[in-house]
């Protein structure tokens, strides 16, 4: 079993790593599901606060995975979230390399419904990358988005826990501004969305120098190769190196690819369906699909072959092998016999009364007439292992005829009582006589 933390989560095994934080696949107690729990590894105050703002995000949103719950426990802090197997996009294009761009349109306007509601509640995700949005485990089906990792994001008008001239995010996916150390804004995470199309769209991390560079000095190229027309100018449209030029709105762009959905060639039926499946692996030993098993619910070693009773002899019984460590007690060698079944009792008919006939002084008391008792039943002792002939009950000896005595009570209490009562009569005589 895994460490229980805060008596309520237990982690079972490590699923991701983080800047600031530890992934672990956990199982809840109270609610009695398995979650994801990101754990602290720093215990700085500038980490912790950081850690307090993203578990203080509570966005309620199909396509984002916020914060659900925190705890803290000694020295050690986590906060959980839904646990989203399918791993992220980078698992995707590592399987599949360049997506189709109908597949690559459902993910982004996915994305972009996430990023929406992120930005309703004022919030500046500043950290959009492949490894950051995850997919659940759907199979060759409707892919499902998440957008997840909050640990720098800030809401707008909040104080940057940065110092000046310290950008924070990832590099390759930084907006221009944001290298010029601007305030972070909606459409700096407009520009990553647009860095990660194109890394769906090719299979490979774009360079986003190199792009930059070529926008500012010719302004829009045009469509690489493989990109259809219409979906470039909404990708087109999130790299602009000016933020006043670029997208404001995430909603904004989910209408323009909405219409560049609409021109875009159907599939081919050659095209390869895109499957997400369980990147997260097999719950470890102790772990089933309804929290921690028992050691009765855990699957037992298949027992052994029962051992095949030895068959009935003629008679009914059983010959029974002697265990292989006890020996048997030393005596006489004698024939095994078979063991013959105990006759049961056969139940006593009284005889019917005869006349009295005269018996001789030195005559042997007849046993014809004399009342049989009953023998009961009694296991006969034997040795061990070894086998006897049946034992038969000896007869009956003859009942001894006793003299007939009366009913009265012993002469230890008959004769004082008497005394007393002869004594009574006298006075009683006595007392008659002096009237």
């Amino acid at each position: 079993m895994g460490e229980i933390f805060a008596g309520r989560y237990e982690l079972i095994d490590p699923i991701g790593r983080g800047g600031v934080g530890a992934v672990w696949r956990a199982w809840d107690h109270r609610r009695r599901r398995y979650v994801a729990a990101k754990v602290l590894q720093q215990s700085d105050a500038h980490t912790l606060l950081r850690f307090v703002r993203e578990q203080a995000l509570r966005i309620d949103h199909p396509h984002v995975l916020a914060p659900a719950s925190w705890a803290a426990d000694d020295d050690k802090v986590l906060f959980t979230m839904d646990l989203v197997a399918g791993g992220s996009l980078a698992h995707v294009i590592g399987d599949y390399g360049p997506l189709p761009p109908r597949f690559v349109c459902t993910l982004l306007d996915q994305l972009l419904s996430g990023l929406a509601a992120v930005h309703a509640e004022g919030v500046v995700h500043r950290d959009i990358k492949p490894a950051n949005i995850l997919l659940d485990v759907t199979g060759t089906g409707r892919p499902h988005l998440r957008l997840s990792d909050f640990g720098i994001s800030m809401r707008k008008g909040e104080p940057r826990l940065t110092e000046t001239n310290y950008v924070v995010g990832t590099p390759g996916y930084f907006a221009p501004e944001q290298m010029m150390g601007a305030e972070p804004d909606f459409p700096a995470d407009l520009f990553a969305v647009g860095l990660v199309a194109l890394y769906l769209l090719q299979g490979q991390k774009p360079d986003s120098r190199a792009l930059i560079e070529h926008f500012m000095a010719h302004g829009t190229p045009g469509a690489p190769q493989d990109i259809p027309e219409p979906l470039w100018q909404v990708i087109a449209g999130l790299l602009q190196p000016d933020p006043q030029a670029r997208f404001r709105t995430a909603t904004g762009v989910r209408k323009a690819l909405t219409s560049a959905v609409e021109m875009l060639p159907e599939a081919g039926p050659n095209e390869e369906p895109v499957e997400v499946f369980d990147q997260i692996g097999p719950l470890p030993a102790g772990f089933g699909p309804n929290g921690p098993e028992t050691p009765s619910q855990t699957t037992p070693a298949p027992a052994p072959a029962p051992t095949p009773l030895p068959s009935a002899s003629e008679t009914g019984s059983f010959h029974l092998p002697p265990p292989p460590q006890q020996q048997p007690a030393q005596q006489p060698q004698q024939p095994a016999q078979p063991v013959q079944p105990v006759q049961p009792v056969q139940p006593v008919h009284e005889q019917p009364t005869l006349p009295p006939q005269p018996v001789s002084a030195h005559a042997a008391p007849s046993l014809a007439y004399a009342p049989t008792a009953a023998v009961p039943y009694e296991q006969a002792s034997t040795h061990p292992y070894t086998a006897h002939a049946p034992q038969v009950p000896a007869p009956a000896s003859p009942a001894v005829r006793r003299p007939a005595t009366r009913p009265g009570p012993p002469p230890k209490v008959a004769v004082p009582v008497l005394f007393v009562a002869l004594i009574c009569f006298a006075v009683g005589i006595w007392a008659l006589t002096q009237t």
